[in-house]
């Protein structure tokens, strides 16, 4: 619940806290270890992947794909696997600058909250390193504890983020009006035209244009 005057400042991960995509690379790290077909999940996730970069991904398609690996395992048996994972090829895609993003604003008292569309098995680790107070992710669906393979409820991707956020708003009272929030990908347009306060960070060229029309500050958290 928001602390008095408390404000939410929101981030995208993928591109943006993260100096790249870690939907994408899990598909690389399952590729590497030897645990999916190399060729046809290599075409598969590079598809998909060219697919979100153009607007025009398919997500349920998507999250079928990226979960179908984990299926019939529980998250504690999964555990070993995606800490290797998270050394080799998430701790590679930090930003310094990213985290001192979110320090300041940590240091400012704000609420610090990611919001990504990629599956929450991924994610919730990455958002819990990072040091962050909550994510909304795409939910992976799991049956007496065992990941069944299948994505659960809203994606939250695109429009479907706002109907996310606004979900979680029921029982987390922030003021929209004055959140901030952060993204790298002209796929979240729909959310940042919904917070007082959008910043684009190392752009694509879609949402770029956009930012300059709407007003919008730019900014890098990439290495000069």
């Amino acid at each position: 619940m928001p602390q008095g005057q408390q404000k939410l400042a929101i981030f995208d991960l993928d591109n943006t806290l993260l100096g790249g995509d870690s939907d994408h690379a899990w598909g690389e790290f399952l590729i590497q270890k030897g645990l999916v077909d190399a060729n046809a999940h290599k075409q598969a996730n590079d598809g998909f992947y060219a697919d979100y970069n153009n607007g025009t991904l398919d997500i349920n398609a998507y999250l079928t794909f990226a979960l179908t690996a984990i299926a019939g395992q529980s998250a504690a048996a999964l555990a070993p696997l995606h800490n290797d994972f998270m050394t080799n090829f998430v701790e590679p895609m930090r930003l310094a600058k990213a985290d001192a993003l979110l320090e300041k604003h940590r240091n400012a008292g704000d609420y610090l909250l990611i919001i990504t569309a990629t599956n929450d098995f991924v994610t919730r680790p990455i958002a819990q390193r990072l040091g962050v107070d909550a994510i909304l992710a795409s939910n992976a669906e799991q049956k007496d504890g065992v990941y069944t393979g299948k994505p659960t409820g809203t994606p939250c991707f695109q429009a479907g983020k706002v109907t996310r956020l606004n979900e979680w708003l029921t029982d987390n009272p922030f003021n929209l009006a004055e959140a901030c929030f952060y993204s790298d990908s002209h796929n979240d347009i729909p959310l940042l035209e919904a917070v007082g306060h959008a910043i684009a960070v190392d752009a694509d060229s879609i949402l770029h244009a956009h930012a300059i029309k709407a007003g919008w500050p730019t900014m890098s958290l990439r290495d000069d």
